[in-house]
Parts: C-alpha cells; structure tokens; sequence
C-alpha cells in the first residue's frame, strides 16, 4: 500500500502553502537577494488612467444645467466598436478637462433618440445647453478634440461665446481674425448684479456688440469674450470692459465707445484690412458683400470674372489705389458673382458700384483710369447728390423694406431737371430722418406703379408704395409730408396697380379688401390698426385697397375682406375681422406653417395666369374623406414648394364641373395653362408627389376630360388631339402614346398644344 507515502506529500505540501501565506516571509527573502539600501524610497502609486464617467439621464439633465460645455458620448450594449471608439476618446479625457469641457458617457437609448441620436457609437457637444452632434470620425480623437475646442463648435446665433484662458490662447493660434471682450471676473460681476459699474459697463458693451456678432462672424472675425481680470491685467487692458482685436495673433486694443457696436464693426473690418499680408483688394462672398453693404457707410465694389482679361487687367490697376480709399475711409473689395451682379442691374462686367449709407451708384467712367476712379469716389465723399439707381437695385432696396423717397424723372426733361435741383436741398433732412433718398429715370419702371407722368414722387416704407400727390418744387411741404409717414402708423391706402407690384415683390402681404364710407369697413379698419405694428415685426406687410372691381376680381363678394398673400398665392381669413388677436395669430400661423391654401375661382384664374407650374385640388369641404386626403397632401406641399409648384384647393362644385370632374376629390396641374388630370389614388401622397415632379421635369402628353378639351379649343389656335379609347400598358396605342411624347417639346415650341 502507498498511502503512508501519500500522507507524506500532503502534509508536505500543506505546511508550504502555510508558510507563504505570510507576505512579509516572501518580502524577506527578496530583500535577501535585492540587496537594498534601506533608506530606498517607496514605489509612486499607480496614477489611475483617465476614464469618462458615466452618468445617468437625470445626472446628464443637472450637468447641462450647471455646465456650459458638455460632451456626451452616447453608447450601446450591443454596440460593437463602442468600447473600442471609447478607448480611443480617453486618451483626450484630461485634455478636454483642462479646457473646462466636461466629457461624460450614458447608455440611454430613449434619451438618446430625443437628442436625435440613431446609430451607436454618437457624440454630442452641448453648448450652453444647445446640441452638435459630431459628424467626424470618432476613432480620430484628435480631430474630436479640435472640434470640442474650436470657435466655430461654440458659436451659437447672436450670442458671444464665452471662454477660459486655456481655449482663448487656442482660439488666437488657431484663427486668423479674433476680436475678445474682457470682462471683470465672474466673482466681480456676478450674473445679474450690476451693483458697480464696471459690471454695468460690461452688461451694456456685450448688449450691444451681440448684435454685430453673425455680421463679425460672416466676415470671418470670430468674436469671444472672456471673465479673467488677471489675464486682463497680464496684457496691461487697464479698466474693464476692453476690446482687443488679434490679426494673425498679433492685437489691437479698440479705443473707441463700445456701446457704439456699427463703429465697432467698421473698426473691425477696416483693420481687418491692413492686417492682410498681400496689398490686395479682399475677394469677398454674396453673403458678405450684403453684411459689409449694411454695416459700412463708404464701400466701393468692383465686380469682376476672374476667367475673363478685361477683369484682370482692371483690377490690376485698381489694386494702386486701394490703399488711398483706406486713408478716405472707403473700404474697397471685390467680387466674382455674375448672379449679385445681375440683382444690382449690372449688365457688362467688370464694374463698380460705390455704396454710401447702403445706396449703389454705378460709375461710369473709364476703368482702366484708376486716378480719375480714385477722383470719382472722393467726389462721392465730399458731395451729397440724389443718388440714380437700376430698376434691380431699386427692387432690392424695396424688398429688403428700406424707407425709401423715389424720384421718377426724365432727364431730358426740363421740368424734372428743376425739380431735382430742389429735392437736392432736402437730401440731407431725409438723411436725418432714415429716409434713403434716390432717382430714377426709367419710364416703364414708372409705369408699373402706376405712374402716367414724370417728375413723381413714391415714398416705400417696408416695401410699402405711397404717392406724393403735391407740388414737387415746394420742398418744405414735401420735407413735412415725408415726416409725417415716417411717424404714421396707418395701414396705408394702395392703388389696384401698386397691389399687383406688392403682391409680385413682397414674400408676405395682409390686404384689407374694404369701403371707406361702409361703417362695418371702419370699425374693423380702426381694430386693425392695432396689430399694423405686430404684424411688421413678423415682416408682415400691411395694406388696405378701397376698390370694389378689383375685390371682384379676387372673387371678394362681402367686404371688408383680409387676404393674406404668401408668395403671391391667396389665403382668404374667414374668422371674425373685429377680432384682431386672432387675426394676428392666424397670419403669424400662416407665416410660420405650411398649409394648401384655399382660393376662390376668381383666385384661381389669376394663378392660372400668373403661375407656371400650379396643382388645384378640388374638393368638398363637408365631406370627411376629402378632407382626410387634403391632410395627406399637406404634408408634401414643402417639397412641392422647393420644386416650385404651387398648390391650392378650391371647394367650387360648380368650377369643378366646367373640368369635367363629376366626382371629388381631384387634382388638376396646370403648366403654362395647360391642364392635366391625376388619375391615381391621392391618399398615396408620395405618388401624387412623384407625379406633379415628372410633370414639371419631363415633356408628357397631358390627358383632359371633354370640358377641358372644349376648353383649350377655345382658347388657343392649335390644339392636337390623340384620342386613345381604353388603352392599357403594353397595348398598341400605349405605344404610339409613348413615340408622339418624343415631339411634345418640339410642338409646344412652336405654338401647337398636344
């Protein structure tokens, strides 16, 4: 037997197991072979690695709330490549801490979807509570770490980012234009006290320069503002608030008023000039070029093609004076955009415009004598003229709803001639009152507003005609009449053909359709009046026509009558006119929702006419099914708008049946005049959709009913007629339908309608 031997080897092993249980026994024997000194220092502790924490909703709810900048990463269980994307994302865990960026991670799938989260690995940066979500490669932690700390991941729509020294210094090297307000600390100037003044000071400053921040930001000038009055006091600022501009890194102190925030803008964008290494005229876009127009009082434009000899050859001799125009405050730039050049009425390029106080005038000498340009604009400077503008340039000035006195003339007229030469003495008054003050001789442009005979006067107040019926030469009655609608709140009076300008130019139009001597018309004028304010802060315009036959002709059977015109297109109000603060929430609704607008058949007519490409849904509105379809239909009208096609439903029994539409609801797209009827099933949104874009898209042979064939004989000299029978897909006449759509283009180019 063995066990004896056995018994042995347990024991054995038993008392070595009991031996080494005893950490100092083993510390002892490796002391016997180290050797060391005994005064050795203890090891460092481990340093923990840098991880991101966790956080629940609530946690993440109490985060943003207490934090600015917030970056969450949003993972799954199931996700695959989130443990590995998170590994990657520590690496920059005490980076984004040192920038006072708070880097945290949540599992919550629900919260997740609320932020618009779908796919797993995602990161969000909130700052000041509102949301980016990070687009980039997630695995490229340096690349998120430059997003997480850049300017352009901070900036939120009028607001000045605040910063943290750290991020200030990256902001600097990082960008090439950087304007900073220093400010007390925040332990100074607490949020809300403004119990010193400095702090007062500061509150104002960042009041009045948030509203330049989009103008600074679409020039290319970052704009930040730091709470630090040590780093303030480092670069010798002295009192607080203090602008500092950084050019390539190097900076400006700004000594002027800093409440002043449009002289702020031009300092910025003067300096932002000579900063330039290269002595050249700054290439700027469509978006800028509008910013500089409205911020800058003296800007000369050359518009130029960069493919094009003449244009470089110009600008070549141009780039001699641009330094002169800066020592005359004119700021000089150029662009190459032939669709800006267009909307300023500029037909051959290159040109240039110089604008003063936003009004363009066009030289018109020789461009290639840069002396004689620099002569010009220094004249411009020195002299103040009635400015002449394009019908283009003043279509623009109209809709953008500057206050506006127009001078239509004839300048080989002598009359005219007198008239200006008094209206010169004014110009500066009309300055004074915001008044811009232009002429222009153009007699079609006259026309148009209903102008039969030159010297007249119009006066646009957010885009808004009004004649001057009085005597031109008599200035100062003019001055007075010019004051007087500057300070007037009354809805103004328009002319049937001023209407028709205002509801082509203007994007939203409210028209009281009314009669002056009906007493319904006058009570419900004078509760309107009240909301004529309101409904210019939602750049609503605001007119009222006294004109039964054009009433009429909008099929306005009772007035008074409010029509709202969106885009030219006709939405009739039907609730209760003496009601104004429904009135109001239904335009600004109107403004702000997309809905199928209903029109009368005179209404419809008109678009007929006057639109291209229109779709007519006709229906019943007391029947349940119709109106479950018109809600389907709602919901392609944004796409249908993009496309350009304009929608609208009329509930007309009676105009349906001069269609041949015996049954309701149904939909006739109309193109240049043309109708064609959808035979599809339109509680199938996606496929009534698909069908009008092929309609607008592609040259297709339209299918009428016999009151619409009858129709399009009257009314047009040609009209070929492919009668099919019932013809299915794939049968013979299918086919011949399919080879006559090839010469449709070809028919309609020459007059005749298939």
């Amino acid at each position: 037997m063995h066990f004896p031997r056995l018994k042995s080897l347990l024991t054995l092993v038993i008392c070595s197991l009991f031996v080494l249980s005893f950490p100092e026994n083993v510390n002892c024997a490796n002391n016997k072979k180290a050797s060391p000194s005994v005064n050795s220092a203890p090891a460092a502790p481990v340093e923990p690695e840098a991880v991101i924490e966790e956080v629940t909703a609530k946690q993440l709810e109490k985060l943003l709330n207490d934090k600015d900048y917030v970056a969450v990463f949003w993972y799954a269980r199931s996700c695959v490549t989130c443990d590995k994307v998170l590994a990657e994302l520590e690496k920059i865990d005490d980076d984004t801490d040192s920038f006072g960026v708070d880097f945290v991670k949540i599992n919550d799938k629900r919260l997740a979807k609320q932020y618009g989260i779908k796919n797993f690995p995602a990161l969000t940066y909130f700052r000041e509570k509102e949301p980016i979500i990070y687009d980039g490669d997630l695995m490229d932690e340096e690349g998120v770490l430059d997003f997480l700390t850049s300017l352009e991941a901070m900036d939120l729509p009028d607001r000045i980012e605040e910063v943290n020294a750290k991020i200030l210094l990256k902001i600097i090297e990082d960008t090439d234009f950087v304007a900073v307000l220093f400010c007390p600390d925040h332990s100074t100037c607490p949020p809300r006290v403004m119990d010193k003044p400095q702090c007062r000071k500061c509150a104002k400053a960042l009041q009045e320069l948030e509203n330049i921040d989009d103008e600074a930001d679409q020039l290319g000038i970052g704009f930040v503002k730091i709470h630090d009055e040590a780093l303030a006091e480092e670069y010798n600022l002295g009192n607080l608030p203090a602008l500092v501009y950084y050019r390539h890194q190097t900076p400006i102190i700004y000594e002027g008023e800093l409440q002043r925030e449009e002289d702020v803008l031009e300092w910025l964008v003067q300096n932002k000039s000579t900063g330039d290494e290269d002595d050249v005229i700054e290439d700027v876009t469509p978006k800028t070029l509008a910013t500089l127009i409205s911020n800058i009082d003296n800007l000369v434009v050359l518009f130029y093609d960069h493919g094009n000899d003449d244009s470089m050859t110009v600008l070549e001799e141009l780039e001699q004076i641009d330094d002169d125009c800066d020592k005359h405050g004119i700021q000089f730039v150029k662009i190459d955009d032939a669709k800006t050049a267009d909307e300023y009425g500029i037909e051959s390029i290159p040109a240039i415009v110089y604008f003063e106080k936003q009004i363009p005038n066009i030289y018109d000498g020789d461009l290639m004598d840069e002396e004689e340009i620099l002569h010009w604009l220094v004249s411009q400077l020195e002299h103040d003229e009635i400015e002449d503008v394009t019908d283009e340039m003043l279509d623009k000035m109209v809709k953008e709803g500057r206050v506006l006195a127009v001078l239509f003339y004839d300048n080989n007229d002598e009359k005219s001639e007198k008239v200006l030469e008094e209206l010169e003495n004014i110009d500066d008054e009309c300055d004074a009152l915001g008044i811009t003050f232009v002429k222009m001789d153009n007699i079609e442009e006259a026309v148009e507003y209903g102008i039969d005979s030159v010297p007249k006067l119009i006066y646009f107040e957010k885009g808004i005609p009004t004649i001057y019926e009085g005597n031109l030469q008599d200035e100062e009655k003019l001055l007075k009449w010019l004051e007087e609608q500057t300070s007037s709140d009354q809805i103004e009076d328009i002319t049937d053909e001023m209407l028709d300008l205002i509801i082509e130019k203007m994007p939203l139009v409210a028209v009281l359709f009314y009669d002056k001597d009906q007493k319904k018309s006058q009570k419900v004028l004078a509760e309107l009046e009240n909301i004529d304010d309101e409904c210019d802060q939602n750049d609503i315009a605001f007119v009222k026509i006294d004109d039964d036959t054009e009433a009429k002709e909008w099929g306005i059977d009772e007035i008074p009558c409010i029509v709202l015109f969106e885009r030219g297109i006709p939405h009739v109000y039907e609730g209760d006119l003496m009601k104004e603060d429904e009135l109001l929430g239904w335009l600004v609704h109107q403004k702000r929702y997309s809905e199928i607008p209903e029109v009368t058949d005179e209404m419809k007519d008109k678009l007929v006419e006057s639109t291209d490409h229109l779709a007519v849904i006709f229906y019943d509105k007391d029947d349940k099914q119709d109106i479950r379809i018109l809600n389907e239909l709602e919901n392609i009208d944004d796409e249908l708008e993009k496309e350009g096609i304009v929608i609208v439903r009329i509930d007309n029994a009676a105009e349906a049946k001069e269609y041949g539409l015996d049954h309701l609801p149904a939909l006739i797209y109309f193109e240049n005049k043309i109708p064609a009827l959808y035979e599809g099933d339109l509680m199938n949104e996606d496929e009534v959709l698909e069908w009008l874009i092929l309609q607008k898209k592609t040259a297709t042979i339209e299918e009428v009913t016999d009151e619409i064939l009858t129709g399009l004989i009257n009314d047009h000299e040609y009209v070929v007629v492919f009668f099919t029978g019932p013809c299915e897909p794939g049968e013979k006449c299918d086919k011949t339908l399919n080879a006559l759509e090839s010469i449709d283009d070809e028919l309609d180019e020459t007059g005749i309608i298939f």
